[in-house]
Order: structure tokens, then sequence, then C-alpha cells
């Protein structure tokens, strides 16, 4: 993803995950981020889809980067 900037702007805003959460809390937040990429892929599916498709579509096959987000994540 490409940041952009405007004048004054910072182009990236740094996100540091505390240390000191619960596994409950870490779980909340992750169902929060869950719920909330699911309430965006309904809103913008197939239009967000083809843009996927078109920033990670690699010039050669064999090159294919990963995914943006994986469902298969092991907790």
């Amino acid at each position: 993803m490409k940041a952009t900037t405007r004048v004054g702007l910072p182009s990236a805003i740094r996100f540091d995950i505390p240390a000191y959460w619960t596994p409950e809390q870490a779980l909340a937040v992750y169902e929060l981020l869950n719920d909330l990429r699911d309430a965006i892929l309904n809103h913008y599916g197939a239009p967000l889809s083809e843009l996927i498709r078109e920033q990670y579509s690699p010039a050669n096959a064999s090159e294919a980067p990963p995914l943006p987000y994986d469902d298969e994540l092991p907790f």
C-alpha cells in the first residue's frame, strides 16, 4: 500500500500493540478487526477484490506475493 502525504501530514502512522494486554483483550481486538474486515468486504466486496487483484497481480505468476490477509491463522 502506498502512503500518500499532504502538506504537513505524516505519510504513515505508527501503531504499537501494547505488550500488557491480557489474552482476553487481545482476542477482543482480534475479533473486532475480523468483524471490521468482514463488514468492509460485505460492502466493498467486488471492487475491493478487483483492486487487490490489480495491486497484487505479478507480471510473472511464479513471483506471486502472499495475500494481504490469511483466514487460516493458527489462533
